[in-house]
């Protein structure tokens, strides 16, 4: 197989209809062999119904039901898994993407490349609550994880496979594929692509997603950098929390040595008035020590028990597999 792309699907019965025809158009014109993994993660509307009508018509769609749903990290990670294809290309349901824009991925995919991220330089979405916290967003994740890109956002991305199948993804990881791509050696560019207003329902992602992309940017910045050795992040925390509290502890007894030596008083840091504030200080540093690390270890736990035992983060109720059969006049 040459290229599989990898669509997450939820409540988008209006839109199935079209993107089937779509994707057949513009995979129909290369001269490649294809297939179109399509998930549908635990829709409550007629979505499911609709995609298995169109792979009546089109098989060259694979079908995969999740049980219930799981989310679009989940939806995205089971396409991955089951894709075929030696070029993997991902794009949302709602035909913002085009797949016209295909072809293009597929060009920039030289013999030095190993993913195409595509860029939406002409959003079409409110800026307020979409654009504005996106280009934020962007600005953050490429100075964090030092993969500089436009549009972290966008779905529409071509991937090599061998790069690919050694990403995991949890939480709200998929938005960091090129990152975490870029990490086991691939090679990264970006190239301009369409976008397109939503023409049926509103969007599944809103402003509330930002924490949890924050949170899983904080962990990519950690698995990135620290991953092989926790004590470099947590040794650096410690030292430095440390060293302030050296420093305020030395303020402390240094300011009441001079009030008991010359008889000056300073207000607010007598040690046996307000006692307090030393251990108030000692707490929050102990407490924020404790919490960080606590974080990052589970972290690393839950993924070792992913990883070790092969779990799955999704359970699929329905697989239906891709026919090399010809399409139904």
């Amino acid at each position: 197989m040459d290229i599989s792309i990898v669509i997450p699907v939820y409540n988008e019965e209006e839109s199935v209809d079209l993107l089937c025809e779509k994707l057949w158009e513009a995979l129909e014109s290369l001269s490649l062999s294809y297939e179109a993994v399509l998930v549908d993660d635990g829709s409550s509307d007629r979505t499911w119904e609709k995609l298995v009508e169109n792979r009546k018509k089109y098989p060259f769609l694979h079908l995969i039901r999740f049980r219930r749903n799981f989310g679009q990290t989940a939806a995205m990670a089971a396409g991955l898994d089951y894709a075929q294809g030696q070029t993997i290309i991902t794009m949302d349901a709602d035909l913002q993407n085009d797949p016209k824009d295909i072809p293009l991925l597929l060009e920039a995919m030289s013999d030095d490349v190993d993913v195409v991220s595509g860029w939406r330089k002409n959003r079409k979405d409110r800026f307020i609550n979409r654009k504005l916290p996106s280009m934020l967003a962007n600005g953050l994740i490429s100075r964090i994880t030092g993969v500089h890109l436009h549009d972290y956002g966008c779905t529409l991305k071509a991937y090599r496979k061998e790069v690919i199948k050694d990403v995991r993804l949890y939480g709200e990881m998929h938005r960091f594929i090129p990152a975490l791509a870029h990490w086991v050696g691939g090679n990264v560019v970006e190239v301009p692509v369409n976008h397109h207003p939503r023409q049926f329902g509103t969007s599944k992602y809103g402003i509330g997603r930002t924490l949890r992309v924050v949170l899983d940017l904080i962990t990519v910045k950690f698995l990135l950098r620290y991953s092989t050795g926790p004590m470099q992040i947590l040794g650096k925390i410690g030292f430095q929390l440390g060293f302030l509290g050296v420093l305020l502890l030395a303020m402390i007894f240094g300011l009441n040595l001079v009030a008991t030596l010359f008889g000056v008083e300073f207000v607010g840091y007598d040690l046996v008035k307000r006692p307090v504030w030393p251990i108030m200080g000692f707490m929050l540093v102990g407490f924020g020590i404790q919490f960080i690390g606590l974080g990052l270890l589970s972290e690393m736990m839950i993924r070792t028990y992913h990883e070790s035992q092969n779990k799955r983060t999704y359970s699929i109720r329905e697989d239906v597999p891709a026919s090399s059969d010809r399409l139904e006049d």
